[in-house]
């Protein structure tokens, strides 16, 4: 944890495609389980009780993979952990694709 409320952490986990039912879209996502997301969870609670959490639970972070460094929000998975979108122009830059291993570092 650094000054001023800002919190870093890194992860490691495989980029995965969900698609859309109706409109023929997918989105890729990074899981943040295990500690990482143990440490997503904690800070929801605190900006639960101060007023601060996003919609649909999310928090806000800024993500770098590889040297590709982007805004975005983490939200809380239905089953497990957090999920962080990994945009097209991101894949792009990094040559990643469904099922490659990344190491992602979030500061929020």
């Amino acid at each position: 944890m650094s000054g001023f409320g800002t919190e870093t952490l890194t992860h490691t986990g495989q980029i995965w495609r969900w698609s859309g039912s109706g409109n023929g879209g997918s989105w890729h996502f990074l899981t943040i389980d295990g500690e990482a997301g143990e440490a997503l969870s904690g800070t929801a609670v605190m900006r639960r009780t101060e007023g601060t959490i996003g919609g649909f639970g999310s928090i806000k972070v800024t993500a770098r993979i590889g040297d590709s460094r982007f805004t975005t929000s983490v939200f809380p998975s239905k089953s497990e952990g957090w999920l962080l979108p990994v945009k097209a122009s991101v894949r792009k830059a990094e040559g990643l694709a469904e099922g490659d291993a990344v190491d992602v570092q979030l500061e929020f």
